[in-house]
């Protein structure tokens, strides 16, 4: 073999190496991809049904229930409502009236089942998106008052 055949077939051994190693970072990264929705976005149908995605608002006022580790609450955005149940330790800072992400699968029923719980850690701090829904929906909600 002539030397700038093994120059060819180094460089292509290469490329196909690099290749190869591109495709498995950017199928772990997007099998690891978890994307936000507001509870207005799961209830026109735009989050996903089989997939582990976030949700994030405020936790409903009364509507925290407790049966041992499993507690049910609803997550709203002043539009609209998501149930969520979360079986585990919840954060100190979890309170009703407080702003919460969750992360999880949403099931056919509409019941949003948690794997993790995110309280917000300060008092002025929201998510941008978290924030970005809740201006719209009071937005919505005062444009309808008006009609």
């Amino acid at each position: 073999m002539k030397p700038r055949h093994k120059r060819a077939a180094i460089i292509v051994g290469g490329l196909a190496a690099v290749s190869l190693a591109a495709y498995f970072v950017l199928n772990a990264f997007q099998s690891n991809l978890v994307f936000f929705f507001t509870p207005t976005q799961i209830d026109t149908g735009e989050a996903p049904k089989d997939r582990t995605f976030r949700v994030g608002g405020m936790v409903k006022e009364g509507s925290v229930k407790r049966d041992n580790l499993t507690v049910n609450f609803i997550v709203t955005d002043t539009a609209k409502d998501v149930k969520v149940a979360y079986t585990g330790i919840l954060p100190d800072l979890f309170k009703e009236g407080k702003g919460v992400v969750a992360q999880g699968k949403l099931d056919g029923n509409g019941l949003f089942t948690a794997s993790e719980v995110l309280a917000k850690h300060d008092e002025n701090y929201m998510p941008p998106e978290a924030q970005h829904a809740m201006d719209q929906a009071q937005i919505d909600k005062a444009a309808k008052s008006l009609k």
